[in-house]
């Protein structure tokens, strides 16, 4: 029987990418002083990582959405604490798909007077796209499987798994007592 799941992103993969748009990045805000703002949760191992490869001054802050209702309405459950008005917000995101919540921060921000805003997104699920959102920056394209570890979690777990793994068969994935040689203390 197969395993349910499967290596998709390795920590050296993942590292290396981060290193190549922290080196972008530098390059594209050199003289600036941009606010990184990272979406919680899951997107705080992949900002905690890239800042390190940032070599400007910058200023870090977060964002915690909320999704309500039942039409999955957006709404800001923690906002930024560092005023955004005329600076370069550079927004991160761990996985950009539908582009629902990234069409909708982008013009929250922008409403703000920021300077200017491009967003970076460690993963990008291009066939799940419903609207179209500019994402300056990505690390990988992926498919449409359910991805875990390095932030992305599955019932709050696998978040601080250092690779990046894609869930073939979820509910196998669930039952399968085998996964915690894969997943030490799970």
């Amino acid at each position: 029987m197969a395993e349910p799941f499967t290596l998709a992103l390795t920590e050296a993969e993942i590292q290396a990418r981060v290193r190549e748009i922290g080196g972008i990045l530098t390059e594209d805000y050199a003289g600036r002083r941009p606010v990184v703002v990272g979406v919680l949760t899951g997107a705080l191992w992949f900002l905690a990582d890239l800042v390190r490869q940032i070599d400007l001054d910058l200023d870090i802050d977060f964002l915690l959405l909320n999704r309500f209702g039942e039409g999955g309405r957006i709404r800001i459950q923690t906002d930024t604490a560092i005023p955004l008005v005329g600076r370069h917000v550079i927004l991160v995101e761990d996985i950009v798909d539908t582009g629902l919540s990234l069409t909708i921060l982008r013009k929250m921000l922008e409403e703000r007077q920021v300077e200017s805003v491009r967003c970076v997104a460690l993963l990008d699920k291009v066939t799940r796209r419903i609207v179209e959102v500019p994402l300056e920056y990505r690390g990988f394209e992926v498919g449409d499987e359910y991805l875990l570890g390095y932030g992305l979690d599955h019932d709050g777990l696998y978040r601080n798994l250092r690779d990046i793994w894609a869930i073939l068969d979820l509910g196998s994935f669930r039952e399968d007592p085998f996964r915690r040689s894969v997943f030490p203390g799970r």
